[in-house]
């Protein structure tokens, strides 16, 4: 963990570069050093179908959820998602410069037991 979980409204399409976003998001929770470089994963999902506010189709939302392991405290939380909001936000400004945008991060801690089969550790350690 973490995985990094970007909704967003398919009115931005062609205001956002998605997959320079995720990269951004990847990079930024990489860079807290909260979290283990093997267990991130970003990844990006299109809502066709989605109405906001006065039903004016302009208006457009990114909605992240910050999926993580359990056993953190409050300040070490605070400032992974102070950090990745940061990162994410000043990449979205051309968005918010062209457009209404709603833009909003949470964090969900996944509670135990949970199920896990990962050999990127292994593999990034080979390369250390």
């Amino acid at each position: 963990m973490p995985h990094i979980v970007i909704e967003h409204s398919a009115s931005l399409d062609g205001l956002v570069d998605w997959a320079a976003l995720c990269e951004t998001a990847r990079i930024a929770a990489a860079e807290t050093g909260v979290f283990p470089l093997g267990g991130i994963r970003v990844r990006s999902h299109r809502c066709d179908h989605a109405v906001m506010a006065d039903g004016n189709p302009a208006h457009g939302f990114v909605d992240v959820t910050l999926k993580i392991g359990k056993g953190r405290d409050r300040e070490t939380k605070q400032r992974a998602g102070d950090r990745i909001f940061a990162a994410i936000s000043a990449a979205l400004d051309p968005a918010f410069a062209a457009t209404t945008i709603a833009l909003s991060l949470q964090i969900e801690e996944i509670d135990e037991p949970n199920w896990k089969r990962n050999t990127i550790h292994d593999a990034l350690k080979g390369r250390a």
